[in-house]
Formats: structure tokens, C-alpha cells, sequence
């Protein structure tokens, strides 16, 4: 059994998707961030960063969603969300996850939150600035699957697709959203086609891409 600390479309998504993936006993605690449960006392003794997710394994809290995401291919092979350890495709696997929690989602948080940078909103050079970073990164995702694709190892999904497709979700409200890069697209529509992502959907009560 595992217990899922999370809150509804944020990056506690991927590892929520592998659990369903999975199909591993699970449960779900919500944390309310409109009620700021993610700072209450109690929380922060399993996360002191105040943010989700935090899966409960063994009575371990774990945290960091890239990190779950492995953990669970590693716990579980029989989903196959991950290549076989020691081969090509499993080398291939860590890269793309370690890239996209260092790349994206790095920049997703200065993007989302401007405090982290000393301010209430971005002065408009640095907003710009961070818009062409995930933009570009978008450009390269891009290439590489019209090159390699539909998935990111190739013909054959994977839970890195998860974690990409959750990072392409948060991009629908930006100036250029990523349904204007054909390939990503294309992914997008695929994973939005799994059973997990439809129940995910129903379960935080989600709407829209």
C-alpha cells in the first residue's frame, strides 16, 4: 500500500498516473493548498519543502516527482514504465526524466512563481527570458520526436511520457502553449488516450488538457 500526498494538477500528477499505471493498492491524501495545508505543521514533517507530491512508502515519506516516478518503474517492472535496468533504453529512459526535472521543471517554478526571484510579478525581460527557455526546450522535444518518436524512447511508451505529458499540461494558459509543436502534440493526444490519465482526470476532478 502506498499513500499519496497530493494536490489536484500539480506535480504530484506523474506519480498519481504510475500508481494507476500500476495498479498498485494505493491511497490519496489531499493536500488543500487553498486552505495552505501544505504549510501546516504536520505536513511539513514529511515534506519540509511544503509541496507535493510525498508518497508514503514503507512508512518512508519520499518526495521529489521525477524521483517517485523511478522509484515506482524500479518497485514495479511488470508496468514496464520502464525500460530493463542495464540496457540502452533504460540509459536513454534516466536521461530524459533527469532532463526534463532539470530543464522544465526548474523553469516551470521561477515561471509560476516570481517570488522565488524577489518579486510579486517578473519584470517583462525576465518573463521573456524564461518563455524562450521553455520554448526552446520545447523546440527540442520536438525534433527529437518527429526524428524518433511518437514516444520519447520511440515506438514503445513509458512512464517518461507521464512526467512530459504533465509538463505539457501546465504549458495550456502560457503565450504559446505546446499544441503549436505538431509532435508534442501528437504525444499529448496519445497519453491523454490512456486508461490512467482518464481516471486521473475523474479522480481530481480535472478538466480541459
Amino acid at each position: 500500500m502506498y499513500t499519496l500526498y497530493y494536490s489536484p494538477g500539480t506535480a504530484s500528477m506523474v506519480v498519481h498516473l504510475a500508481l494507476l499505471e500500476i495498479g498498485a493498492p494505493h491511497e490519496l491524501r489531499l493536500v488543500d493548498f487553498d486552505t495552505d495545508a501544505q504549510h501546516d505543521p504536520d505536513y511539513l514533517r514529511l515534506n519540509p519543502g511544503g509541496v507535493v507530491p510525498t508518497l508514503v512508502i514503507d512508512d518512508r515519506a519520499l518526495t521529489e516527482s521525477a524521483a517517485l516516478l523511478m522509484i515506482l518503474a524500479e518497485r514495479h517492472p511488470e508496468a514496464k514504465l520502464a525500460p530493463l535496468s542495464g540496457t540502452p533504453a533504460h540509459d536513454a529512459w534516466t536521461q530524459w526524466i533527469v532532463y526534463l526535472s532539470n530543464t522544465l521543471m526548474s523553469t516551470y517554478r521561477l515561471w509560476f512563481y516570481p517570488a522565488e526571484l524577489g518579486s510579486d510579478d517578473h519584470d517583462p525581460a525576465i518573463r521573456a527570458a524564461l518563455q524562450k527557455k521553455i520554448e526552446g526546450i520545447w523546440d527540442r522535444l520536438d525534433a527529437h520526436l518527429k526524428a524518433n518518436g511518437p514516444y520519447l524512447l520511440g515506438a514503445e511508451f513509458t512512464g517518461a511520457d507521464l512526467l512530459l505529458a504533465m509538463l505539457m499540461r501546465w504549458s495550456r494558459n502560457m503565450p504559446r502553449p505546446v499544441s503549436e509543436w505538431p509532435a508534442l502534440n501528437r504525444l499529448a493526444a496519445l497519453i491523454r488516450a490512456r486508461p490512467s490519465w482518464q481516471r486521473l482526470y475523474q479522480i481530481e476532478a480535472l478538466s480541459g488538457w
